[in-house]
């Protein structure tokens, strides 16, 4: 094929071709910068999110260890709430430092054992995503006990103790317990203090014809009775201060009348006389107990006061609104004999937890001859070197009151003693010859975290709640 020597080549450029171009070139570019800048702000939105999701596990965390270290603290110096307290290093085992916690202290209010803590913990390198943890602490007082004694325990047919029971002697139990029954002993040498006559017997820890069983335990831990001693000196102080003091009487000792409106009466008593009373550990004895003439001293508001030490012996009453702890303690300690005595119901305005008390004798809390035929006691008690008892008074020989029998006993609290206690005497179900027919312990359960003011604790402190703010 020949070509045309005159056909030439053109090109013809249609205006506006090259930037239509260009134009696409840079909608592409945008368009593709947009979405990788998208993706990239997607994947660094995700990876902040997470890194916050671990930095807010991690602030649990680090709270959470806040809260372990006081708990340390406290194990080691239980009274004290402000050493240790604000901002801590949190820092990994190799030293690096991982965060920080913050901790604030609520202590405990009068009459209670509960501590507040407060902890709240961030992450180092999120210092503003905080987590905060708020955890209760409590000493479990004596009063967690229904019975506690230092020797050993005879609990009779038809008697009900709705409370742990625990000696660290033996035990025999022929009535019902609706909580634990423990003994430090795997066997112990049973006398006639616990029904054994005419001659001693070996004897489990725990026995009787009594229970359930199911919740009898022995042999467990013993409980230190020199370890809880109370700190009378300390509390004769804190009486002095802030509490009402009464020094020796010069006369019989003191009478306390506690009143519905929610004020003690406090009498100096100037007279007494006797009735002739048997125990085990003492045989017959006058015993001074009725009152004949008293004066009174004064009246008391127990919102006022939360604490009444009196180194004489008490004669306490009435009905308690309000929470407070009476002592009976003489000193120099070991010279006296110092005891309370209840002649008639002690009992709370209402059994709501709002309304305690404590009674704590050097030796021995006594229930008197003429006491109710219904007969009520709502109170923590402690005979710290004694017991807790009433005396027989129908024994041929020593004093024969044909009424000192009385229907029933209810005691609503916990009894503590370093010796026996007991209020009955006789055999045959259901007819001692003195005491009460019917017995039920029933348990108070608010005491064991808020006992009375100043009553003593057992142990270290316990978890009683978690929650996070």
């Amino acid at each position: 094929m020949r070509q045309n020597p005159n056909y030439k080549l053109q090109i013809t450029n249609y205006p506006g071709s090259a930037g239509s171009v260009m134009v696409g070139l840079v909608f592409m570019v945008a368009t593709f910068s947009i979405v990788v800048y998208a993706l990239l702000l997607t994947v660094g939105s995700q990876l902040e999110f997470t890194f916050r999701q671990v930095a807010l596990d991690q602030a649990l965390n680090i709270a959470e260890a806040g809260v372990n270290y006081y708990r340390w603290h406290l194990a080691h110096a239980p009274s004290d709430f402000v050493t240790d307290t604000g901002v801590h290093d949190y820092r990994d085992p190799q030293g690096d430092l991982m965060g920080a916690f913050d901790l604030n202290i609520t202590p405990p209010i009068d009459g209670s054992t509960i501590v507040t803590i407060t902890s709240t913990g961030w992450a180092a390198d999120f210092p503003e995503v905080l987590r905060t943890i708020t955890a209760q602490y409590g000493q479990p007082s004596l009063a967690s006990f229904s019975f506690l004694s230092d020797s050993s325990l005879w609990f009779g047919n038809g008697i009900v103790v709705g409370g742990p029971v625990h000696s660290n002697n033996g035990i025999r139990m022929d009535g019902t317990n609706q909580s634990t029954v423990t003994s430090s002993k795997e066997t112990y040498t049973c006398g006639v203090e616990t029904g054994c006559w005419p001659k001693t017997q070996i004897k489990p820890g725990v026995w009787g014809n009594g229970g359930p069983q199911a919740l009898w335990s022995f042999p467990v831990p013993a409980t230190d009775f020199d370890s809880i001693s109370v700190d009378f000196a300390q509390m004769r102080t804190a009486a002095q201060t802030s509490g009402v003091y009464l020094g020796p009487s010069d006369a019989a000792g003191y009478h306390l009348v506690f009143n519905s409106g929610g004020t003690v009466a406090v009498y100096q008593v100037t007279a007494t006389t006797y009735k002739r009373g048997y125990t085990l550990e003492d045989g017959c004895q006058n015993l001074y107990q009725t009152i004949v003439t008293e004066a009174l001293l004064d009246t008391y508001e127990l919102a006022d006061i939360s604490l009444l030490f009196a180194e004489d012996i008490l004669w306490v009453e009435g009905v308690v609104n309000g929470q407070i702890t009476v002592v009976a303690v003489r000193f120099p300690i070991g010279t006296f004999e110092t005891n309370i005595w209840i002649p008639d119901n002690i009992t709370y305005l209402a059994k709501d937890g709002q309304h305690k008390l404590g009674l704590m004798a050097q030796n021995d809390i006594y229930f008197a001859l003429d006491v109710p035929d219904y007969f009520e006691i709502d109170a923590a008690m402690v005979a710290q070197n004694g017991r807790i008892s009433r005396h027989h008074y129908n024994r041929q020989g020593c004093s024969h009151y044909n009424q000192s029998q009385r229907n029933e006993i209810t005691i609503y609290g916990t009894v503590i003693s370093r010796e026996k206690s007991y209020w009955n005497f006789g055999s045959g179900p259901g007819q001692p010859a003195s005491g009460f027919v019917k017995r039920t312990i029933l348990y108070d359960q608010s005491l064991i975290y808020t006992p009375p003011p100043y009553f003593p604790t057992l142990g270290n402190y316990e978890l009683i709640s978690w929650r996070e703010e």
